[in-house]
């Protein structure tokens, strides 16, 4: 039980798991507000559309700093996660990593590292790589979307056997991805009863994400208390929906930093809590 646990408990499928449900990624600087359409409005017989709204060009992305996660489950430490984003010509790239810690990485090792870019005019993902090293399981995934295509291209490779797939999904044009759409939200206005609609992929189907502010709450971390707003982030359609769940604490000032996140999974729930933030 505890190593399949831990072996959930990995960066990337805590994110896909309970956000699409991300993503993925932090610390965004406070967008300026979108067009009605960005906000889906209290009609219920409204038929939003989900998309991927591109930043206003002065918007202002965060600056190279390294946010340190404690990963919690019935109140041990189960790992560490930490995620940054950096820039990479004119692309911008968020970098993530997620290791057991503790007793539980003695009954099952986890060592993932992420690396997702974006076009930071568009916010459209561009790639997706994946190092995983859980158990006796080793795997080199690369994800490209092709937006003008409309396609996902997985490439992954059994790093152990040398056995390798490749795998196409047809995407909506532009979409996000599990670590930058973490990103994407905090960049959203998150006004109080806010509600946004936005495509995601992980190399496999696409999923249409929901993000609603519930409310504000005062959340105390390792790194700090906090006057935050709380989102909750579900699967509205594709081989998630009405799996699992995701709630982000962002801080309530301009720069919507993300200071906890709750998965609730189905086998149980990881508390991600900010323990500290540095430069690289």
């Amino acid at each position: 039980m505890i190593a399949r646990l831990i072996r959930f408990s990995s960066w990337t499928r805590f994110i896909p798991g309970a956000i699409v449900l991300l993503l993925a990624s932090v610390a965004s600087a406070h967008a300026q507000a979108k067009p009605a359409s960005t906000v889906v409005a209290p009609n219920p017989s409204s038929a939003p559309v989900a998309q991927i709204i591109s930043p206003p060009p002065d918007h202002q992305f965060p600056g190279n700093i390294r946010y340190t996660y404690v990963v919690e489950w019935h109140f041990f430490t189960a790992g560490i996660a930490t995620i940054h984003m950096e820039n990479a010509g004119a692309e911008k790239h968020v970098v993530a990593t997620a290791d057991a810690a503790s007793v539980v990485n003695m009954l099952y090792t986890v060592h993932d590292q992420f690396t997702s870019s974006f076009d930071p005019k568009t916010f459209c993902s561009r790639s997706l790589s994946k190092h995983s090293e859980e158990g006796s399981h080793k795997r080199q995934t690369e994800i490209r979307f092709d937006t003008a295509q409309r396609k996902s291209i997985l490439e992954e490779k059994n790093l152990k056997t040398g056995e390798t797939k490749k795998v196409e999904n047809d995407i909506p044009g532009c979409v996000t991805d599990v670590l930058t759409g973490f990103y994407y939200v905090g960049s959203l206005p998150l006004t109080d009863g806010g509600v946004y609609l936005f495509p995601m992929n992980d190399g496999n189907k696409s999923t249409e994400v929901r993000a609603e502010v519930e409310g504000k709450e005062q959340v105390k971390t390792p790194a700090g208390s906090y006057s935050t707003i709380r989102v909750r982030v579900e699967a509205v359609s594709g081989p998630l929906k009405g799996k699992d769940g995701l709630w982000i604490w962002y801080t309530e000032d301009p720069r919507h930093t993300p200071v906890q996140m709750r998965a609730k999974m189905t086998w149980g729930t990881l508390l991600f809590r900010l323990q500290k933030a540095e430069k690289p």
